[in-house]
């Protein structure tokens, strides 16, 4: 469960220009399952979701992470929930590769190196061996029936393609929740549907997976499990189907 309190971000604090992107958000997200925020472009979803994905600080307000890895050396033994938004860098570090996996809109994947060198990114900070996160790198291409792309370098892949990868990536480290900030925004309706059953069953599998998103194939899916739309930084409705 992620747990936000109160959660605000401002820009620019204190001067004529101040910019209020998250403001005064106070929610609760479920594990294992898939929230989708819905909001016009500005509505703050992805200042929202970068600050739960430790991308960002608040400028005021609590996260706290329940029932997820997110041990950091402090952490009390048998406490599973950790706060996150007055932590040092180094831990959110830690947390950030070790429990999210992120995709994001324009991919950001890494040209000139190959599918698989891009996968495998992600895994060289975590100090495990280059031979096991090749071998799970090439396993999740499998998954994702690019395996055959594997030594293909990424500017030459197709947009569902490049979006495999991008899955992949997330995927590399077994986070326990996924990050996807309008995963559909470069994709035809078709490949919008695959990405939704690939999330469907990355639910299955145990992930908790949040996407910020003003596509109605996203926020209309039957998949999804809670819905909490956001307008001008606030959160201005939320319902669960479950």
């Amino acid at each position: 469960m992620i747990e936000l309190s109160g959660i605000t971000k401002s820009f620019n604090s204190g001067k004529p220009n101040q910019f209020t992107a998250v403001d005064n958000v106070t929610l609760t997200v479920n594990n294992q399952q898939i929230t989708v925020f819905k909001g016009p472009s500005g509505s703050g979803k992805t200042s929202l979701l970068s600050m739960i994905g430790c991308m960002a600080r608040p400028t005021s307000g609590r996260i706290f992470l329940h029932g997820v890895a997110a041990a950091v050396p402090f952490q009390q033994e048998g406490v599973d929930s950790v706060e996150i938004t007055s932590l040092p860098e180094r831990f959110l570090n830690q947390i950030r590769r070790s429990t999210f996996g992120f995709i994001f809109q324009q991919f950001n994947l890494v040209k000139g190196i190959s599918v698989l060198e891009n996968v495998m990114l992600p895994a060289y900070p975590t100090g495990e061996g280059q031979a096991l996160f090749r071998a799970r790198a090439l396993a999740l291409l499998e998954q994702f029936n690019i395996a055959r792309l594997a030594g293909q370098r990424v500017e030459l892949l197709s947009g569902g393609e490049l979006q495999r990868v991008a899955i992949a990536r997330a995927l590399i480290n077994n986070p326990s929740i996924i990050i996807a900030d309008e995963p559909t925004a470069h994709l035809d309706s078709k490949l919008s549907q695959e990405f939704m059953a690939i999330v469907g069953r990355l639910k299955g599998e145990g992930k908790s997976v949040l996407i910020a998103s003003h596509d109605p194939i996203v926020f209309d899916s039957p998949l999804i499990d809670a819905l909490v739309e956001m307008r001008d930084g606030a959160v201005v409705a939320s319902r669960s189907s479950r």
